[in-house]
């Protein structure tokens, strides 16, 4: 499948993986998740090895079969993103193969260790990007961090990759509302068919008011209508359409990322899908923890309250 940024418009899940009770992977449990999030009328693309498929919790031929049996599932046009964690870049050419070889469409590169500490200021990113393209010749998207985690690339940076043919698309998760106008302006201006991928969890309705080229997000995998819905009143320049998506989603989305650590969104969306009816365990892998109770009910009540429970 020969792809650009155009193709990865709309909504884009990053699909959560169940575990049974004893921690291996639950794959009739994985095969119901993506009956639930990746039906065509919602779902435009599927992210797979991600933080929602806790990737790094993976080993190599665990990430594989969800590349295979993805691939096999989903609908024959909807492009298929794979992530690739690395340590460096041997590690990601080595996963890159992988990864292509499996199925995938898309290598979505996270930022490796040796961008932080101030290097997502500098040109090291845009000289591994470079090195990447030539060296994988497959589409590359950018997972772009926090700007307060230190691996977050600056926009000059960001703007540069976005001039790589290889490069289709920047996955936006910088977590400010300024940094992602400003990063969206500055890649748009640079490599305008470089698809905007808003990835900002706590506010879903400002990044799609001010504009993008979709959502990306591990919520989709819960409750992929109430971002479909919010998506396409985005795009019919709908305002109180918009506004009632949104209000629909908000105590999903104050459930889910509310509550302290955040980095268990995750664990929660699986609770809700158990809640749902989708799958029979939401337990993750370590070093993630199972929820409390007093979690749950909050994702529990959230369900109701959105009317999807």
């Amino acid at each position: 499948m020969t792809l650009t940024g155009k193709d990865l418009r709309g909504i884009t899940v990053a699909t959560v993986l169940p575990f049974d009770e004893a921690g291996a992977i639950d794959w009739d449990g994985y095969s119901a998740v993506l009956d639930h999030c990746a039906k065509s009328e919602t779902t435009d693309c599927v992210f797979v090895n991600g933080h929602a498929g806790e990737a790094t919790a993976l080993t190599d031929a665990e990430k594989v079969e969800v590349i295979k049996r993805t691939r096999d599932q989903i609908h024959k046009d909807q492009p298929l993103l794979a992530g690739i964690v690395p340590t460096g870049i041997p590690d990601a050419l080595r996963q890159a193969e992988m990864l292509r070889e499996a199925g995938a469409d898309v290598a979505v590169i996270f930022p490796p260790e040796a961008l932080g500490g101030g290097n997502a200021n500098t040109s090291a990113a845009v000289k591994m990007y470079e090195l990447l393209a030539r060296e994988i010749q497959m589409p590359l998207s950018h997972f772009q961090f926090p700007i307060g985690s230190g691996f977050g690339l600056a926009t000059p940076v960001l703007a540069e990759i976005a001039q790589i043919p290889e490069v289709i698309a920047i996955k936006e998760g910088s977590a400010t509302l300024l940094a992602y106008d400003e990063n969206r302006r500055a890649v748009k201006a640079a490599g305008p068919d470089t698809a905007i991928l808003p990835s900002n969890f706590h506010w879903f309705f400002a990044q799609v008011a001010l504009g993008g080229d979709g959502i990306l997000s591990g919520l989709a995998s819960l409750v992929p209508g109430l971002l479909a819905d919010l998506w396409q009143a985005s795009e019919e320049m709908d305002l109180a359409k918009m506004r009632a998506a949104n209000d629909r989603l908000y105590p999903v989305v104050r459930a889910i990322y509310g509550p302290a650590p955040v980095i268990d969104m995750h664990t929660r969306m699986k609770d809700g899908l158990q809640m749902l009816g989708v799958i029979k365990n939401a337990a993750p892998r370590l070093p993630l923890l199972p929820q409390s109770e007093a979690v749950r009910e909050g994702v529990r009540k959230a369900l109701i309250a959105a009317e999807v429970l």
